[in-house]
């Protein structure tokens, strides 16, 4: 992954924002935040330091803790977990689809419980195939659904853009990600009662004033967005179309290189437009993916695993022992290539057809 930004797109803005010595709580975060929430649909935009912070703060507003389940998608980075063990509840990993590598309606139905608080959609690698299924499920139980969109900013599902079809989604600026602001995320929600939760809470517990100083209803915590960072969020946002379209040319030119080799590419839905956050296909059948990844970096082609099988990860294998066959057969079997402006695809595939041939 290369970033989509350049010091000369920010420079000035940069040099004005020193010159202010407003970094923090200044013009370019509230205007980050209010095209965030025209581009995604979102009725309200909240910024936060990470997705994971996002998370973790939305399951503190839904008040989950001890005794209560979430079930999350298991295809993800730990991270998706991390914040339901850290506020005390169980995580409960649901299998995913071999084709898109999502949760299946199927699947989170034969899971929830009545300790069941809360659901995680994660969309695998940026792509949101069957969000809506999930939704409407989750609504007709009356269990919210958060959505784990930290890859997908620029994706959308039915016309509708990651941010505006979940309850509560949380996005990500990683510099793995479409937009990067080096770290930095944000929740989206059009709960008019939960943004006021997140207006006080991301505040320090601050509501209006008292006197000539602020009123601090409650506690609450920081987890601002830089406005530097903000900066960098805008100028990315606004050619955030022409990246998707970039990276889905990448994504064909790829499909038509591998494909006769027996690589098959991640599965998106007919109704979906997928960010292509990450290049990843599963190998063909009797190959090595280790062993393919290895042979790659010999010839200078940098690659990885698709992403984890949470469940398999040492920490939540030992205390949890779940035992999924998609996601594990996912995290052996996938690699993810190279996806950025300007990839030669021609001399990856060549590299990986010269590397298939000695394994």
């Amino acid at each position: 992954m290369k970033p989509y930004i350049s010091f000369d797109e920010v420079e000035a803005d940069f040099r004005e924002v020193f010159a202010s010595g407003m970094f923090t709580r200044g013009d370019h975060v509230e205007a980050f935040r209010k095209e965030l929430a025209v581009f995604t649909g979102a009725k309200h935009v909240h910024m936060a330091t990470s997705a994971t912070t996002a998370l973790w703060v939305c399951l503190k507003m839904l008040q989950i803790g001890p005794g209560d389940e979430v079930i999350v998608s298991d295809f993800s980075f730990p991270a998706t977990a991390n914040v339901v063990e850290d506020v005390g509840a169980t995580p409960i990993f649901a299998d995913v689809s071999r084709e898109t590598f999502n949760m299946l309606p199927e699947t989170l139905e034969a899971l929830l419980t009545p300790k069941t608080k809360a659901v995680i959609f994660v969309d695998a690698l940026g792509n949101p195939s069957g969000l809506h299924a999930i939704s409407a499920l989750c609504r007709s139980k009356g269990i919210p659904l958060i959505e784990d969109a930290a890859c997908a900013i620029g994706s959308s599902e039915a016309g509708r853009h990651c941010g505006s079809i979940a309850d509560l989604t949380c996005l990500s600026f990683h510099p793995r990600k479409l937009i990067s602001t080096g770290e930095g995320g944000a929740i989206t929600t059009d709960n008019d009662d939960w943004a006021k939760w997140l207006d006080t809470k991301l505040a320090h517990g601050a509501h209006g004033m008292k006197g000539v100083a602020l009123d601090f209803v409650d506690f609450g915590y920081n987890f601002r967005l830089p406005e530097l960072q903000a900066v960098m969020g805008r100028k990315q946002l606004a050619k955030i179309e022409a990246i998707v379209n970039e990276r889905n040319e990448v994504r064909d030119a790829y499909r038509t290189l591998l494909e006769p080799m027996g690589f098959v590419v991640q599965k998106v839905s007919a109704d979906v437009r997928h960010n292509v956050q990450s290049m990843v296909f599963t190998v063909p059948m009797g190959c090595n993916r280790n062993d393919l990844i290895a042979a790659l970096k010999v010839r200078g082609v940098e690659s990885t695993i698709g992403t984890y099988a949470m469940s398999a990860t040492t920490y939540y294998a030992s205390k949890y022992k779940v035992k999924n066959p998609n996601s594990h057969w996912l995290e052996a079997n996938t690699i993810t290539l190279p996806c950025y402006a300007g990839v030669d695809t021609k001399l990856v595939s060549d590299s990986v057809r010269d590397a298939l041939a000695i394994l």
